[in-house]
């Protein structure tokens, strides 16, 4: 696992950048209305661009998080990462190769 972007919270909305190797982008990642149970409750984009959705989730511990899958036609495979809240208040998004 590694830290691939830092996020910070206003409200429902997270703002922030991811870092890879292909990847430098500001990103927000912002709630949508849900039309299904399986359906996002967050959007992420990069300016105008859709770049991923993501799912509230709690942890065994009882802590929630994030869970966001992030695509794009450039990419070999979907990013699957998890964002979580530090103990700073700071977020980040944590890169998982074997999904969210």
């Amino acid at each position: 696992m590694a830290t691939i972007g830092t996020f910070t919270r206003s409200g429902d909305t997270f703002n922030g950048t991811v870092k890879t190797l292909s990847i430098n982008a500001k990103v927000t990642i912002k709630p949508v209305d849900k039309t299904s149970d399986k359906a996002p409750d967050y959007r992420a984009s990069a300016g105008s661009v859709d770049l991923g959705a993501g799912w509230k989730k709690t942890s065994k511990d009882d802590r929630p998080y994030v869970s966001v899958k992030l695509d794009d036609p450039s990419f070999p495979a979907p990013i699957y990462a998890t964002l979580v809240e530090g103990e700073d208040g700071q977020h980040s998004l944590i890169w998982s190769r074997n999904g969210g």
